[in-house]
């Protein structure tokens, strides 16, 4: 593709929207040679518009304009409010055009059949051309490419709207003196390239270029005249300007937040309330006296928690003053589950339908005159219930009341890698089967398998290959294995000694498009699924309680129902305080071909692998 550079001249520029407009080429002779015709220039409105002529690197769009003074151009920048990496080149290309930083535009385009002259000076003419796209460019290569009113983007405001402020006098007699001394400079280099091929100018075929810049300087010297007694006029009617009002200065608030791990707020909330048996007046003076200088927002969140008014309403604020401490939990606890690392898994909401697709239609040649077969699709529909996740931890009081680091931490991780690791052995376990109204299947209930073999590479392969006999993209699918079989495919090389599965490490990675998640809960399994196909629901949210008077079955798989043989332990008498974590989430299959895995992997390092490992001082290979 071709570029025909240009001055990126500002005619307007509007922030809220981020709109601006210019000129994105002339028919002038730029400094590579080329003089670009806008007459012969095609072009689908709106054209990309790019940053640097990086295709990877979009900002916006443009609607273009053929004019026989150049192509005109109007751009876009959209504005986002996600954070993302085109957000943050939007708002670079954004900051760079009004600081006048990027003063210049670039056309890519395509010269079509045909669409070129070659004129005795070398230089070339493109006549014929496909505009394709339109970027920013730091360097213009126009002549006497020069931005002045790039200097001058102060926005004024006039009855709310935003508007341009209009370049000065001066500036105007500037750019015209600019724009003559441009067509001069190519007036006397025609001049002088017929006077060097020993040329009258009338021989020349550049005279009537030469003719056409003659008029347009005289039409600017005319309005330079107009210009510079329009001028003598203004210092005539000048009055002095009295000074303004020195602004008030202000400075943003700085804050500085204690460098604790995640979660800690969130716990010591839990903790304050424990150790103050509930009544939360004293929790707060608890949690004040406590954690003043590294958490103050503990006891700011236990006074809003329970502030009279719309505060205690589920429906006004008490999202909102909750959210800040039971999102650093959720922080946590997402990236530790198979859940968390998953990318573009279905997310559906709680018992509504999902219609999806289970037959296609009928199709076949049909003759001359011939009748068209009718055909018909077929579909289902397919809703996640409420399903939930629970633990309880018990702890002593005398942990809750002398709670340090540590042991906040041991709460922390505690309830973290418990919950993590039930919902990883649930979501990919083959032995979990649905139960009405407890909890789902887990992905690989009933799914297709395979034996695996020695050969990571055809294994993965013939994974691969389920999904294309199925009519399923292969594109993101993601397989789950141990964190062992992961490490075994970073031991692989080619011929060359270069890694068969460059980007997979013992965490995981990607590989080829492919995503590859470790977990431990996967054994011996290695587990392919396509997300898309994969609904899930979850509500976001863990929901803590806490009591000191309750009576449990100190057991991991408590009796239901309870009958007389159950034995209670009551946590007033232990001087015991249980915690209790519930999540709600749920998962299902679109598609019964959505994952299929291997079993009995163990794939061996390839021979020549060298493995440390590191007993004590000593090292055996």
């Amino acid at each position: 593709m071709d570029l025909a550079y240009s001055l990126l001249e500002i005619k307007s520029v509007t922030p809220e929207l981020r709109r601006f407009s210019g000129i994105a080429s002339t028919p002038e002779l730029d400094r590579q040679g080329d003089i670009y015709d806008p007459a012969g220039a095609v072009f689908k409105n709106p054209v990309p518009l790019l940053f640097h002529h990086d295709p990877r690197q979009p900002i916006g769009s443009v609607t273009l304009k053929a004019t026989p003074q150049g192509i005109l151009f109007e751009a876009v920048l959209p504005a986002l409010e996600d954070a993302s990496p085109l957000k943050s080149r939007v708002d670079d290309a954004w900051a760079c055009i009004k600081a006048g930083v990027i003063t210049g535009v670039s056309i890519g385009h395509r010269i079509l059949a045909d669409g070129v002259e070659y004129l005795k000076s070398g230089a070339r003419r493109i006549t014929k051309s496909e505009i394709c796209e339109l970027s920013l460019v730091t360097i213009p290569a126009n002549v006497g490419a020069t931005i002045l009113s790039v200097k001058s983007l102060s926005v004024q405001r006039a009855k709310g709207a935003p508007a341009m402020s209009k370049p000065t006098t001066a500036e105007h007699i500037q750019n015209l003196e600019n724009k003559r001394a441009a067509l001069a400079s190519r007036m006397t280099e025609i001049m002088e390239t017929a006077a060097g091929e020993g040329q009258t100018l009338g021989e020349s075929e550049q005279a009537g270029e030469h003719d056409s810049l003659a008029v347009q300087v005289k039409s600017i010297d005319a309005d330079l005249g107009r210009w510079r007694d329009h001028e003598k006029l203004n210092i005539l009617a000048a009055v002095p300007v009295p000074p303004a009002p020195m602004a008030k200065v202000t400075y943003p608030s700085v804050s500085v937040k204690a460098n604790v791990p995640l979660g800690t707020a969130f716990v010591r909330a839990a903790c304050a309330q424990l150790v103050c048996k509930g009544n939360t007046r004293d929790a707060i003076v608890y949690a004040e006296e406590r954690w003043k200088d590294s958490t103050p927002e503990v006891a700011l969140y236990l006074k809003a928690a329970v502030a009279a008014g719309t505060t205690t309403d589920a429906t006004w604020a008490l999202p909102l003053v909750n959210q800040n401490i039971s999102n650093e939990f959720i922080e946590l606890l997402r990236p530790a589950t198979i859940l968390g690392k998953i990318p573009g898994l279905r997310n559906v909401p709680f018992n509504t339908k999902v219609p999806t697709q289970t037959a296609g239609g009928t199709y076949g040649w049909v003759g001359e005159a011939k009748p068209k077969p009718v055909t018909k699709l077929a579909f289902s529909s397919t809703s996640l219930g409420v399903s939930k996740a629970a633990g309880i931890i018990v702890l002593t009081r005398e942990l809750v009341m002398l709670s340090n680091p540590s042991a906040e931490a041991l709460v922390r991780a505690d309830m973290i890698a418990g919950i993590a690791q039930f919902l990883d052995q649930q979501f990919i376990d083959p032995a979990v089967a649905a139960v009405a109204g407890v909890n789902p299947a887990s992905i690989t209930n009933g799914a297709p398998t395979a034996a695996a073999t020695t050969n990571p590479l055809a294994d993965i392969m013939g994974l691969i290959n389920h999904f294309a006999t199925n009519n399923i993209s292969v594109a993101g699918v993601t397989f789950i294995m141990s964190a062992a079989n992961a490490l075994s495919l970073t031991f692989r090389t080619n011929l060359d000694g270069s890694p068969e599965f460059p980007g997979v490490s013992v965490s995981g990675g990607s590989y080829k498009g492919l995503t590859f998640v470790t977990s431990q809960a996967a054994g011996g399994n290695v587990i392919a699924l396509q997300p898309s196909l994969v609904l899930y629901a979850d509500d976001g949210g863990v929901t803590i309680d806490a009591s000191q008077e309750a009576s449990l079955q100190m057991d991991s798989a408590p009796a239901s129902p309870a009958d007389a043989t159950t034995v209670y332990v009551s946590l007033w008498q232990t001087n015991t305080i249980g915690l209790r974590a519930e999540r709600f989430i749920n998962w299902a299959k679109a598609d019964a071909n959505a994952v299929k895995y291997l079993t009995a992997t163990a794939w061996p390092a390839p021979s020549g692998a060298s493995v440390t490992v590191e007993t004590g001082s000593r090292k055996k290979d």
